[in-house]
């Protein structure tokens, strides 16, 4: 899986692409860790190129929403597809994050 970070109007957005499986999840919340530790601002988790997420890559995600409410920010996930939506909904916590 591949990570960028970048900021856009104030907003610290991570694109991810490929598969966020088991073996990335390591890699990954390293490479996630600017938004684990962001405070003061709203976070966006673009998955418009993301194939595949584990419960690995959903605890990070409720990892770094954690951390953003602690600070009275928000998370949102940009480009969600079908895939992503599915285990989402599957889970619950669609109704955690706001998608767009």
């Amino acid at each position: 899986m591949e990570t960028t970070i970048q900021e856009v109007d104030g907003k610290l957005v991570a694109t991810l692409s490929g598969e966020f499986d088991t073996a990335a999840a390591i890699d990954a919340e390293q490479a996630l860790k600017p938004l684990l530790e962001s405070s003061g601002r709203d976070l966006a988790i673009d998955c418009s190129e993301l194939e595949y997420i584990s419960s690995s890559g959903l605890r990070i995600f409720l990892n770094i929403l954690k951390n953003a409410r602690s600070s009275g920010n928000k998370v949102t996930l940009l480009g969600v597809n079908e895939v992503i939506r599915d285990v989402l909904e599957l889970t619950g916590l669609v109704k955690l994050f706001e998608l767009e």
